[in-house]
């Protein structure tokens, strides 16, 4: 009996051993998230967030640039958040800058709009 609760004792700590050894592994690199928050880096700059949401834009290429240094580190958990942070926020970088050229658009056809309306009742 006693033998048989040493064997079991053996085996509880070699699976807790092994699942430990399994949280510590690093896993697999995020290149697929790494890919897409560049992705989404890129379309923020094509929608001019550079000009209307600056700061935004930067902080998701600083943490693209902080998720790089920890994939070289293998710290592939901590890289991932940071990659889905950082698409995230040039996700918003560029809604809020098409926002923000989509305003600009309106408050030009209202200056249109007034200035024909001058027009019409100065003919008048």
């Amino acid at each position: 009996m006693i033998k048989h609760k040493s064997k079991l004792y053996t085996a509880g700590i070699a699976g807790i051993a092994l699942t430990l050894s399994g949280c510590a592994s690093p896993g697999k690199p995020p290149t697929a998230e790494l890919q897409s928050a560049e992705n989404s880096l890129q379309q923020a700059v094509a929608a001019d967030a550079r000009e209307f949401e600056p700061i935004l834009l930067n902080d998701a290429q600083n943490k693209v640039a902080d998720a790089k240094k920890m994939i070289d580190q293998e710290k592939y958990t901590q890289a991932e958040r940071l990659l889905e942070q950082a698409e995230v926020d040039a996700q918003l970088a560029a809604a809020r800058a098409d926002t923000a050229k989509a305003k600009q658009a309106v408050e030009e056809i209202n200056r249109n709009i007034e200035s024909m309306r001058k027009q019409i009742n100065q003919s008048q």
